[in-house]
């Protein structure tokens, strides 16, 4: 896989363009765990994944941790230049959850690049805004959804990234995903397993019934 095939407008830059855009690229390997952004440094620049899995989050001052949104395969993130857009307000910090696989971008290259290509602007611009959407959508969830149905979702969508039914995840990570505390999540799926609806071991949450977490969420 190539940063041409993954870079959705490729082909509506010029060729000068094109080589300053590859010309500028620098490929990085990170382990799980590793931050690559924290909101409160200089800009690092935009990241474009090419395998792996990063996780967007931010940080409360007592020192809760809640994800905005998570990035696979081909996803760009953004945020991690917020100096290109500085009606940003708020830090966010970029940790990678797998090993991760990911052409940087320089902030000053792609901010130059949207000056000149409007196809870039307006990618750039429809990015924004599904990140916006994923930002409201995680408020909705949290003023309105119970947590039953909160950590419910969060199982599915573990299962679909994943692709298996048993998970190695700690109540500590979902927490922190979910921004709550670990009790709160170790209570919440153990009455999940009460009602066969999980298994619970050490480090690993097994999902028995799909069907039954489906229907917390009506």
């Amino acid at each position: 896989m190539t940063f041409q095939d993954c870079f959705p407008v490729w082909n509506k830059l010029n060729a000068t363009q094109q080589e300053r855009l590859l010309g500028s690229l620098t490929t990085r390997n990170v382990k799980k765990g590793t931050v690559l952004h924290d909101g409160s440094k200089d800009c690092t620049g935009l990241i474009l994944i090419q395998s792996g899995q990063l996780r967007a989050f931010i940080l409360s001052d007592e020192g809760r941790e809640i994800t905005i949104y998570r990035l696979l395969e081909r996803d760009m993130c953004l945020l991690s230049a917020s100096c290109i857009m500085h009606s940003i307000q708020f830090s966010v910090t970029i940790e990678a959850e797998k090993d991760t696989v990911f052409w940087l971008i320089p902030a000053d290259v792609y901010k130059s690049l949207m000056a000149e290509s409007a196809p870039v602007a307006n990618y750039t611009n429809e990015l924004m805004a599904s990140r916006f959407s994923d930002v409201m959508w995680l408020i909705e969830q949290v003023l309105w959804k119970s947590l039953d149905k909160r950590v419910a979702a969060f199982l599915l969508e573990e299962i679909a990234i994943e692709g298996t039914d048993i998970l190695k995840i700690t109540h500590e990570t979902i927490a922190n995903h979910l921004g709550t505390h670990r009790e709160v999540i170790t209570r919440m799926l153990r009455y999940f397993q009460n009602e066969s609806m999980v298994r619970l071991s050490r480090g690993t949450v097994t999902v028995l019934d799909q069907e039954k977490l489906s229907a917390l969420q009506k």
